[in-house]
């Protein structure tokens, strides 16, 4: 199976922008109402704010030049209540914008995260858990400034630009003619600017990955890093990718900064053509002093949003490479999904059948991890599963819970094929414990009741007595309410691993699969939890996966996996008197 590391940049598919800006900006249609308001108010200030100038224009050319004090008067006490108006428009829009675009956020997050939760075994083991953080929260992150100014500033800016542009046509379309003259320059230098520096902000999104998934595995090990006072070499590593995160930074704003001294230039450049064309060729005697400092105002007016807008475009620019991340991970078909028509597994009394089943990776079809299995399981049994480490042990309890897809064959549970059952039914009805003794932050009792969470208080005690964890968890300062880490910090690895057991146990499965579960734990402690996994067993169908063979002699049957097939299959002492594989391997632990 191929795996990404925290040094490599990630594969993404390319895809084109458009089609990225329109499902993203699809997102805001679920806000119509919002929106629609928005677009009211902001009609209401684009309209003050193009009344503006001819206020100005006409107590110019009117008002001064009549030297009507009182109707300058009312124009000025007009144009403050105008602009009182402007500003509540303004502060209420944005506003609502701001609501709707974490809203917005809200829902692109969930809809990222419910759909990891929906992916197989295979995509997590195929990258560091770090990137796929970095899309969860990062990249959703660096979405909200786009999603709100798309509706608070891209439409308001291109609306006034363009009435802007009408206005000063209708009054006089030649100094119009010249302080547009400009627009072709900007166009193809953001064209220019835009080609280059999606693909370094592509880029800086990759190292920003790497960099995440770096001190998430760092922090993860930091006791292997410690133990092994391995500080200088994680602390050069992190250096590395901490300079190539830089240098991807500055090699995408060099160019994006761009964007402003061009429209800077531009804007500075009309200017003068229309003060050049107005006074040598059009002559001011042929113009009003307040017509051409209406037309100054308007062209600010119009300069002045065309700077918003390319900013919003870079803005767009540097961010759609965030939004192309999180549609990639979205657009990743879970492998293990219900079919139509999946029905709900009844509860189960244990029989397991493989027919013919064999698998490998989807990546590496060639190499067969298992090879035309066929066994029966009869309910109640005890099942030992033993062999060499990447024999194909822990594939076959995992292609019983279905956590992968069987390449050929099928796998039926009483008599149903686990493909034509819902997922929720199939491994609600597992109690799985592997040698992993993952703890969630949280209390202890809220641990162990994360097997079953409608579980009370009297069946979690019940659960960890049976596996003799009550007595060290009352000892723990508040009992059950003792608050963990996820480390377990102090926990031993044995009372973790009890914790475990109790959360398997709470559960009450219908299967029970037991891998590596007692690697964790002393030989003292082994014998008591040994006696609360013989009640845990009683009466379920189990699968027990352990390299310690003292501890599985009790099974119905051992069956010794190797080179992808059950290469023998009996109780201990058939396996015994064959003296084959299982009895080497017996006499090699404990001779």
């Amino acid at each position: 199976m191929s795996v990404n590391t925290s040094r490599e940049d990630e594969y993404q598919k390319e895809v084109l922008k458009k089609d990225t800006l329109i499902r993203l900006f699809r997102y805001l249609l679920s806000y119509k109402k919002q929106i629609i308001l928005v677009l009211f108010i902001m009609a209401g200030t684009i309209t003050i704010s193009l009344i503006g100038p001819l206020i100005m224009e006409y107590a110019i050319n009117v008002c001064v030049a009549q030297k009507d004090k009182e109707g300058l008067l009312w124009l000025g006490a007009g144009a403050v209540v105008l602009f009182l108006l402007f500003l509540i428009g303004t502060k209420i829009r944005m506003r609502i914008m701001a609501e709707v675009s974490n809203h917005v956020l809200l829902r692109i997050r969930q809809e990222l995260y419910d759909h990891i939760q929906a992916l197989g075994f295979a995509f997590f083991d195929s990258r560091p858990t770090g990137k796929v953080l970095a899309r969860i929260i990062g990249d959703v992150n660096s979405l909200k400034d786009v999603l709100s100014d798309s509706v608070t500033q891209l439409i308001p800016d291109l609306l006034t630009v363009i009435c802007v542009a009408v206005i000063m046509v209708i009054k006089n379309y030649r100094l119009a003619m010249a302080a547009l003259l400009t627009l072709p320059i900007l166009a193809v230098g953001m064209l220019l600017i835009e080609t280059t520096v999606h693909k370094r902000w592509q880029i800086f999104r990759k190292k920003t990955s790497n960099l995440n998934a770096y001190v998430h595995e760092d922090l993860s090990g930091i006791r292997v890093i410690q133990s092994f006072a391995a500080e200088p070499e994680t602390r050069m590593e992190f250096y590395d990718l901490v300079r190539q995160h830089n240098k991807a930074f500055i090699d995408a704003v060099v160019v994006a900064d761009g964007f402003g001294p061009l429209v800077e230039i531009t804007w500075g450049l009309g200017g003068f053509l229309l003060y050049f064309i107005g006074i040598r060729i059009v002559g001011v005697e042929n113009i009003g002093i307040g017509t051409f400092l209406a037309f100054s105002t308007y062209i600010a007016m119009f300069w002045s949003p065309i700077r918003n807008l390319a900013n919003f475009y870079n803005k767009l620019i540097t961010n759609i490479s965030a939004a192309e991340r999180i549609f990639d991970i979205i657009d990743t078909e879970a492998e293990i999904i219900d079919k139509i028509g999946a029905e709900e597994l009844p509860e189960l009394k244990g029989e397991v059948v493989f027919e013919n089943v064999s698998f490998s990776y989807s990546d590496e079809p060639d190499r067969m991890i298992l090879q035309n299995v066929n066994v029966t399981v009869k309910p109640g049994e005890t099942i030992a599963l033993v062999g060499p480490t990447g024999a194909g042990k822990t594939t076959i309890v995992n292609l019983i819970s279905r956590f992968y897809e069987t390449t050929k064959g099928m796998i039926l549970l009483d008599g149903h094929d686990i493909k034509n059952v819902t997922i929720h039914s199939l491994r609600s009805q597992m109690g799985i414990m592997t040698q992993d003794n993952f703890l969630f932050s949280g209390t202890i009792r809220e641990n162990i009741r994360y097997g079953r969470l409608e579980a009370s208080d009297e069946e979690v005690i019940e659960a960890a007595k049976a596996v003799n964890a009550h007595e060290f968890i009352m000892k723990t300062e508040k009992g059950y309410d003792t608050v963990v880490s996820e480390r377990g910090a102090g926990l031993s690895s044995g009372q973790r691993q009890l914790l475990a057991f109790a959360r398997t146990m709470v559960s009450k499965p219908g299967i029970l699969i037991l891998d590596e579960a007692t690697s964790s734990i002393d030989t003292h402690t082994e014998l008591l939890v040994q006696k609360g996994i013989d009640v845990l067993l009683r009466g379920r169908t189990s699968f027990i996966i352990a390299h310690r063979l003292s501890t599985i002699r009790k099974a119905d049957r051992i069956f010794v996996i190797d080179q992808g097939n059950i290469m023998e299959a009996g109780t201990h002492e058939e396996l015994m008197k064959q003296e084959g594989a299982y009895y080497k391997l017996y006499q090699s632990q404990f001779s």
